[in-house]
């Protein structure tokens, strides 16, 4: 049984954790599933945005199933990548909304921190409390935080293990949007629909240019950005944004 629902609409990919009575923990099968499904998003030209949720309307993902993944992850500990790779590992640059129905924990949170953007319902719960179980977040979770929110907040949830509420999560840029929990899948298709009227080469740009650029000089992020301008305008799809504007009609992208 799969425990990981992948779907293709049109142009948007939803992956949903389907562990609803495990609050969608992460165990092997869940994380080598959804490294499966990142990599035939990443790979299929016909799909420009992905949906990350979790199903039901109480949890996004509460994190590691500590009954199975911390004892693997003990006796793999000298490994490099002891899991599989999921978008946290794996160079991206189709945008990822997350959908975040409830708890989002450990793990769980740092899935949601490996896409660009953010929507949580009313009730969500975010935290990284892995000190309290004595070991560290392990997949780009202190690495993340720190660069998604301000460093003393970031210091407060990593190093104390504490648990913020979505006003909160809000407050300090954690997330883009909170919502009535009916309204987090819609409204996360909404942005997806919005996000596939542009151009999705150069939304790919963008997204590169963004998160490669932060990690570099500035001289070098504008040299960086330069190079993907030059990309994006010899192609088919700048011609076609371009000339759909003087004639005042919508462009059909091809992502060419």
């Amino acid at each position: 049984m799969a425990l990981l629902e992948y779907t293709k609409e049109g142009k948007i990919a939803t992956f949903s954790i389907n562990r609803p009575d495990a609050m969608n923990a992460l165990n092997l099968q869940v994380v080598k599933e959804l490294s499966d499904a990142m990599l035939d998003f990443r790979d299929d030209d016909n799909l420009w945005v992905g949906i990350l949720t979790g199903s039901g309307d109480k949890s996004f993902c509460a994190g590691a199933d500590i009954k199975e993944l911390l004892p693997y992850l003990k006796e793999n500990s000298q490994k490099m990548w002891a899991f599989a790779p999921t978008h946290n590992k794996m160079d991206m640059w189709k945008p990822l909304i997350a959908a975040i129905n409830g708890f989002c924990l450990g793990g769980g949170l740092e899935l949601a921190l490996g896409c660009d953007m953010r929507i949580a319902g009313e009730k969500a719960k975010f935290g990284l409390p892995e000190v309290t179980l004595g070991l560290i977040p392990g997949d780009g979770g202190t690495q993340r935080l720190p660069r998604a929110i301000n460093s003393a907040k970031a210091a407060e949830m990593l190093l104390m293990g504490t648990i913020i509420d979505a006003q909160e999560a809000y407050r300090v840029g954690l997330i883009n949007t909170v919502v009535p929990v009916e309204e987090v899948m819609p409204t996360a298709k909404k942005w997806a629909d919005t996000i596939c009227k542009a151009g999705p080469l150069a939304v790919r740009a963008a997204k590169q240019a963004m998160l490669r650029g932060t990690e570099m000089p500035l001289q070098d992020g504008i040299r960086l950005e330069y190079m993907l301008n030059s990309y994006v305008t010899s192609t088919e799809d700048f011609t076609e944004g371009t000339t759909a504007f003087v004639e005042k009609r919508k462009p059909e992208y091809k992502g060419k």
